[in-house]
């Protein structure tokens, strides 16, 4: 879909945004008799919220920041 080792996502402000307005967006549609927009909006919260905080080591993001400070 895209790439959430992008640079715009580094922010940790943005990635906790998206992570719970998906959440957030998926329990609306699931509240409102929706459930096929509901799984597939909360898909994609579970599928940010690995992406961003699960997959990578603190290690990793730190290494990916020292990078672009030049």
């Amino acid at each position: 879909m895209f790439d959430l080792s992008h640079p715009f996502f580094r922010p940790l402000w943005l990635r906790v945004v998206l992570s719970t307005g998906l959440s957030a967006w998926a329990l609306v549609e699931f509240a409102t008799g929706a459930p096929f927009w509901g799984v597939m909006v909360g898909a994609m919260a579970v599928w940010s919220i690995w992406g961003f905080f699960l997959s990578r080591s603190p290690a990793e993001a730190e290494e990916g920041d020292d990078g672009d400070s030049d």
